[in-house]
């Protein structure tokens, strides 16, 4: 899971049972079980939400993507902690999307440990999408991240530089947003409104995949 808002309630807001003052093993593991057995009404009703709010926006964003894919794009993913995992599975979706379906280049800028680890150890670890962003990234390409707090600083530096160089970029984030929802460098941003770091992933991994079916359907079958 990747960092924190930047709020009074810290790293509680979004991770209360990580806090040094819960004590209570009991209430723990109660809301380990609640997290585990993730209530399908509760989730369901959370993406229909994001689908009746956003909805015709993601159209809107997949036929931008697509409109970029057509002139030659490449897809850039990235995220930190479990959205980092999400970042390369979208990335994967676009490279193998299965029989039929328009194979489409697409990276995980977390893929390579060594880069990252480098460019951590070497220069900061804000800079590991950014600096990636900047080597590979071309105006026709697209910059895809994901947080569940939508403060962490390495994506708003990489939509910066996405932005700077002329890229589309997509934003998913969750909570109300964070900082990336006051970001000039995100073109399109989707937010799934809950406070749960659980609740929003698994939104979050059903929003990617609907934005990834309407892009291949705007670009149509394999040839």
């Amino acid at each position: 899971m990747d960092s924190t808002r930047g709020e009074a309630s810290g790293t509680e807001a979004l991770y209360p049972f990580l806090s040094p003052a819960h004590t209570d093993v009991g209430g723990v593991l109660n809301l380990t079980d609640l997290v585990l057995s993730g209530p399908p009404d509760l989730v369901m009703a959370l993406r229909e939400q994001v689908r009746l709010r956003d909805g015709r926006k993601l159209v809107e964003c997949a036929e931008a993507m697509a409109e970029r894919f057509r002139a030659g794009a490449r897809l850039f993913a990235f995220g930190n902690g479990g959205s980092s995992t999400d970042a390369q599975d979208l990335a994967s979706l676009f490279l193998h999307p299965g029989p039929g379906w328009r194979a489409l280049p697409a990276f995980g800028l977390t893929s390579d440990i060594a880069v990252v680890t480098a460019l951590s150890n070497d220069v900061g670890f804000d800079v590991v999408f950014a600096r990636q962003i900047g080597a590979f990234g071309r105006p026709q390409d697209i910059a895809v991240g994901l947080s569940t707090s939508g403060n962490s600083a390495n994506l708003l530096r990489a939509f910066d530089e996405a932005a700077r160089r002329g890229m589309l970029t997509v934003g998913i984030a969750g909570d109300r947003g964070g900082k990336m929802a006051e970001s000039a460098g995100i073109h399109h941003l989707f937010v799934v409104p809950s406070a749960s770091v659980h609740r929003i992933q698994e939104a979050q991994t059903t929003l990617y995949h609907a934005l990834w079916e309407l892009t291949a359907t705007a670009l149509g079958p394999a040839d």
